[in-house]
């Protein structure tokens, strides 16, 4: 493994872990050379899932991308990048568990922004602003709304079970 920063072959590996389900290990490493540190992690292949977009075109399923739309969902958030790598990784196993070739992007989307709501309601709002397309403010305050009336529910019947 190279070093991104002066190209140096003269690696180590500082810690290694699997991820929960085992299917990703996450390696930080260091240059021997200029003492950078950085982060890898090794998968493995798995067929191509290809994602139905809503003009029917196909492509492949790009965890990259779907990271990088949660990343900006989350900035300045406090949610860190292995909570956003983890969350990534829970959907797409998500969506290879179906066992199916092709998935519509809508299901992707909304798996995305179920992961969101639990995670964090602000993220989870912009993140939708941008998968929904809001018109304009009234259709964004819908969304705000139905997002308190389900947290406010969600803590009256934890309210409930506690109780019993």
């Amino acid at each position: 493994m190279r070093c991104p920063v002066c190209r140096s072959s003269d690696t180590r590996v500082l810690d290694k872990r699997d991820s929960a389900d085992a299917s990703t290990t996450r390696r930080r490493r260091q240059c021997g050379a200029c003492l950078h540190r950085f982060t890898t992690y090794e998968r493995i292949e798995t067929s191509a899932l290809m994602v139905v977009k809503s003009d029917q075109r196909r492509q492949e399923f790009d965890r990259d991308r779907l990271r990088r739309s949660l990343q900006l969902a989350c900035t300045k958030r406090p949610i860190s990048a292995e909570t956003i790598e983890r969350t990534v990784e829970q959907i797409e196993a998500e969506l290879r568990a179906r066992d199916v070739a092709e998935v519509p992007s809508s299901v992707i989307g909304d798996l995305a922004m179920e992961k969101l709501r639990q995670l964090d309601q602000v993220a989870y709002i912009r993140f939708a602003s941008v998968y929904r397309a809001f018109a304009d403010v009234s259709s964004f305050e819908d969304e705000v709304r139905r997002l308190i009336e389900r947290a406010s529910s969600n803590e009256i019947a934890s309210q409930r079970a506690s109780s019993r």
